[in-house]
Parts: C-alpha cells; structure tokens; sequence
C-alpha cells in the first residue's frame, strides 16, 4: 500500500498589509517530512513524502510562491507513481493573492493528479473553513477538538489511520457538510471555556456511531474576507443517514449557542487591563494584546499596549515592573546589536510590517540581553526600558513558552505584568498566569468582527447581522461520481 504525504498549511489574515513569500514557509521533503510524522511506523505502509509547506499565520500569500509550492507538490506526486492514497495535512485559513478558497484549489489539483481510484485523507486545525470544493475531493476529514490546540498529533494519526482502514476494507466514505452562519474569534470559541468545552465535548457522542468514522466541526476562520468564511460541520461515514443527521445536529447545536460565546478570560481595554492589573492581589498577570496576534495573522508591530504601558502614570508609581512581548523591528535590532550588552539605546518600533493599523514609537532604554539563533525571531535583543521590559525581535514571533522567556535570561517572577501579543492562552502561560486578561487592542485580528468590514462574506452571518432564522440541512458528497 503505497501513500503519498504532504501539504501546506498557513492562516492568511486578508485585513492584515502583510505578503506571505518563499521566506516565510519551512519546506520539508524526504526524511524530515517522514519524522514528522511519527505514528508511520505503526502501519505496514509505504509512505511517499512529497512536500510540506508550513508557515506562521499572516497575510495573504504571494501567488508564484503558492503556485511554486502546489507544482513541486503534484510534480512529486506524478512522479511517484501509482499511488493507493494521500495524506493531506493542512490548516484551511490559506488565502492566495486573487484567488478564493485555496485549500479547494490544492485539493482539487490532487484529485485531477491522481484520478478517482485512490482515497484521499486530510487533517486540519479547527480555525479551518471548509468549502464544498475541498469535500468534493477529498474523501475524509479530521479537525482539532481542542483550542489551544493539544490534539495536533492524535489529529494527524486519526486521518492517517482512516486512510489506511478504508484502503484495506476497499470503503469508500461518503461526506455529510453543513456551512453554519456564524463567524466567531478562537478567543471566543475556545474549548478551554463554556460553552465551547462542552459543545466540543458533544461531539464524542457520534464517535460511536455505526456508519459513523468521524465527526469534526470548524468555527472557522473569521479574519478572512472570502465567501466559504463560516463555521462548519463535516462527518465521514459509510451510512448517509447516519452521518446527515449527525452533522445536521452538530450544527444546529452550534447555532443555537451562538449568543453564549463569551470571552474565556475578562476582557477589556489595554488601559483597564493594566489598572486592574496593578491593583491585582495575584502574583503574575497575564494580559493577551489580541488584536495584533501574530498566531491568528497579525503584522505584530501595532505597538499600543507597549504604548500604553509604558504612558500609565499608576503602573509607574506602583513599583510594579511589566515584561512585554513582543515588537518585531529590523531596525531598532540592529542599534541594539550595535551598542552592544549594557548600553543605552534610543531606537523607534511600530508601523513598519503593518502601518495600516501601526505607527512608530521611541523607545529608550538598556540593552539587558542579546540573542542569536532563534529559528523565528532570528536575532532578539531584551531593552529595559525603565519599569517596562520589551523583548524586540528581528523577525515575527509569538511568545508562547517559558523557555522563549528563559532563553533571554528573563525571570517571569520578576514582574507583575506579562503582555503577550497572543488571543487566548496557550497552556504554559495559562498555567504561570495567576490572572489572565484580554486586551481589546487595534489590529488587523482585533475582536470586534462587525467592524472589520467583511464585504464578500456570504450574508446573512452571525454577528454581523442577528436577526435572522436558519435551519441545517446537509449535503451528502461520495454518493456521485467524480
């Protein structure tokens, strides 16, 4: 049994100024892609890796370079031969320049590659949206149930093995698919919270079902502006009955908790956050800048919780220290690098990935720590700036790991304040925070989803507009001949 592994996988924010280029994706082929995935060895299989394209969310991605990626991809796929299978590991937020839907577009080019015979399988992220192109051409499905995602592994090796039982039983999988009209923010759907806990919780109700090989369900991607935005119930199976009443309930239920999304966390303005913040009895409070996310696409270098930090008059009088991360700027790294460990440093950050929404600051203070190497961030130079730390970096990166903070020698017990350019909390930081906050910060990945001016979404939708009835019904993909 011969199966060939593979994909892309970015989240694209179409709000966002920012370019995806050849520089920002990690390629693996041959070995290093098998290593990715080490659930292989269980299955007397021969896995064919052909390319994997991985990239941190941002904007859209540059045309060639998505067409460059999807050619070495199908380029390797013909060349491999007859093939029984593939394994499609992908997100489902990828936006091309000009084009809708491309995750469809790179499913359908696999199908035309390969024919009708062999079985395609795809694992995705939960913050995926899945179009009726993509369920035309791939024959099972598999999404995260967990937001921080926890499952990313046990989520691959779920689709890999329905591929692998469905070629050995010579089963075809039909597909059950229901767009719901709701587009919500992960920081209000996370399954760390109610209601999405227990909804997601639900879904292990259909698990077993006979007729039933999977139910997945995706609150989608809400900071792109393409049609196939929404979230959406897909359930695989052998019994169409079975997986249409299954995805028809998965959804109803979804929209009929769709008022009851709540942030996880408080959530307020960035000068709220850090007065509740001093005023806290807690050791360590954690305040998500979230409308500039670099994990759900944002540019990173919108700067006003650093700002704001370091303008708050009681945050300065309170003896209290914050650690900010983080701002990318080229420029302010290389003064840094310059002066050197110990010197003063005046430099500016802010607007320079996204002025849009950005605009730049001076900052001034000490060179406390300077460091090489960071795959991500490439160099990063810790600056004190008084009673506010900032951490810049050369290039994007997200702070989700205490070792990203001990690498800089940074003691998170030495300040009461962390600002994180994150949405919800990753579990390191959600277990170190003893209080954690939602700033309701500008950028393109901000919270307020009415305001961000969706023009080509399909209406009506869930909370742009909320008067509205709506009642699932599901379409059966698998029964027709390709």
């Amino acid at each position: 049994m011969r199966i060939a592994v593979g994909g892309i996988h970015i989240e694209s924010c179409t709000f966002s100024p920012l370019r995806a280029g050849q520089e920002d994706f990690t390629l693996r082929r041959g070995d290093e892609l098998l290593a990715r995935y080490p659930f292989l060895i269980q299955y007397s299989v021969e896995p064919i890796p052909l390319v994997h394209a991985r990239a941190l969310p941002g904007g859209m991605v540059s045309r060639d370079v998505y067409e460059s990626i999807k050619k070495e991809f199908l380029d390797q796929l013909t060349a491999a031969g007859k093939i029984d299978g593939v394994y499609l590991d992908i997100h489902g937020a990828m936006n091309v320049v000009a084009m809708d839907d491309a995750e469809g577009d790179f499913a359908r080019g696999v199908r035309e590659c390969i024919g009708d015979a062999p079985l395609i399988s795809a694992s995705m992220d939960l913050h995926g949206n899945v179009s009726a192109e993509l369920v035309a051409a791939v024959d099972m499905f598999t999404a995260y149930r967990t937001a921080p995602h926890i499952d990313v592994e046990e989520t691959r090796a779920k689709a890999f093995r329905l591929l692998v039982e469905c070629l050995e039983k010579d089963t075809r999988p039909l597909r059950a698919w229901v767009p719901v009209p709701v587009i919500l923010p992960g920081e209000r759907t996370s399954t760390i919270a109610e209601p999405g806990r227990a909804f997601y919780q639900s879904i292990a109700e259909f698990d077993s079902v006979p007729g039933i090989l999977d139910a997945s369900f995706w609150v989608g991607y809400v900071w792109a502006d393409e049609p196939r935005v929404a979230a959406t119930a897909v359930v695989t199976g052998t019994d169409a009955d079975a997986i249409k009443l299954a995805a028809e309930t998965l959804a109803n239920r979804y929209w009929n908790l769709r008022e009851d999304f709540k942030f996880g966390v408080d959530a307020d303005t960035a000068v709220a956050c850090i007065e509740r913040a001093v005023s806290a009895s807690e050791r360590l409070i954690v305040i998500s800048d979230s409308g500039d996310n670099p994990t759900g696409g944002g540019a990173g270098d919108v700067p006003v919780m650093v700002e704001t930090l370091l303008a708050s008059a009681l945050l300065a009088e309170s003896g209290f220290k914050a650690l900010y991360a983080s701002m990318p700027g080229p420029s302010a790294i290389e003064a840094c690098f310059e002066a050197g460990e110990g010197s003063e440093v005046t430099c500016q950050v802010g607007g320079e990935l996204d002025p849009v929404h950005g605009y730049p600051i001076t900052l001034s203070g000490t060179v406390k720590k300077l460091h090489t190497g960071d795959p991500d961030a490439l160099r990063q130079a810790v600056l004190e700036c008084g009673y506010v730390t900032v951490i810049l970096t050369e290039r994007r990166k997200p702070f989700h790991h205490i070792r990203d903070f001990t690498d800089l020698d940074l003691d998170l017990s030495d300040f009461k304040i962390l600002s994180v350019k994150v949405g919800y909390l990753v579990p390191e930081l959600q277990q170190a925070a003893d209080l954690a906050l939602l700033a309701l910060t500008p950028g393109s990945v901000n919270q307020d989803i009415p305001a961000l001016g969706h023009q080509r979404v399909r209406r009506p939708v869930y909370p742009i507009d909320t008067e509205f009835e709506w009642t699932p019904v599901a379409t059966v993909f698998g029964t027709e001949t390709r």
